[in-house]
């Protein structure tokens, strides 16, 4: 169990109506969790100079950033200014989303910087949903280009998130652990990680057998101006899950 738990992650946009450092830490600390992916809302490296000084408050509250994402490649000194960011805060992976044309741009920055990107599928009207398209990007990208799955949106793309995870194993550097249950129009709803459609224990198992050391991170949207309650059950959930291992 603690391999995979201890290395558990909260998405910070859960806690987006929370516009302060103090109340995104405090959050996370509720949540018993101390692991986050930043999301640019909380703190933009394109728009900040201040990197040392978060970083410090980070480490002295024992906050780890894991990845940072979802970023945009905007233009080529926005982008820039997010690898430099990680290489200060010491994380490995990018979490994205880019254009085909851009490809050249991604490629290029991550051998520069020594750094990976994760492309985040979003739904079955994503550029990046499909797994066609999925093929198609790493079939013509080198291995600095990986998937962070998103399981719900996966789930609203149509496909099952475990043979998803299985099939890009090799590429499948992040993970967004969310949920989804829909109603009769398709409109998807955030609901307590496992109660809905994700098959959460056959996608954590997968995880442990194949040896998965990418970044595993909690995500669910909803109760948006009182979020700790939901996401610490999410945490909850999750940790039950590992605990059933085999």
């Amino acid at each position: 169990m603690n391999s995979l738990f201890n290395r558990l992650g909260i998405q910070s946009y859960c806690f987006r109506v929370y516009q302060t450092q103090e109340e995104l830490i405090d959050a996370l600390k509720a949540c018993g969790i101390n692991r986050m992916e930043l999301w640019p809302g909380h703190y933009n490296p394109a728009e900040r100079d201040d990197h040392k000084d978060f970083l410090r408050r980070l480490a002295n509250e024992g906050i780890l950033i894991s990845t940072f994402g979802v970023m945009g490649f905007a233009d080529e000194r926005v982008a820039r200014r997010s690898f430099e960011f990680a290489c200060e805060a010491g994380f490995d992976t990018i979490n994205v989303d880019f254009s085909e044309s851009q490809i050249p741009l991604v490629e290029a920055l991550c051998q520069e910087y020594g750094k990976k990107v994760t492309i985040h599928n979003h739904g079955r009207k994503h550029a990046w949903g499909p797994l066609t398209a999925l093929d198609r990007l790493f079939a013509s990208t080198s291995p600095n280009v990986g998937l962070c799955l998103d399981t719900a949106w996966m789930l609203d793309s149509g496909e099952e998130p475990v043979a998803v995870a299985k099939k890009y194993r090799e590429r499948l550097y992040g993970i967004h652990l969310k949920d989804f249950v829909f109603d009769s129009a398709g409109k998807p709803e955030d609901v307590i990680i496992g109660t809905g459609n994700l098959n959460l224990n056959g996608l954590l198992q997968l995880l442990a057998d194949t040896d998965y050391s990418g970044t595993l991170t909690l995500e669910y949207e909803g109760d948006y101006s009182d979020p700790i309650p939901a996401t610490r059950q999410c945490v909850e959930a999750v940790k039950a899950a590992c605990a059933q291992l085999g």
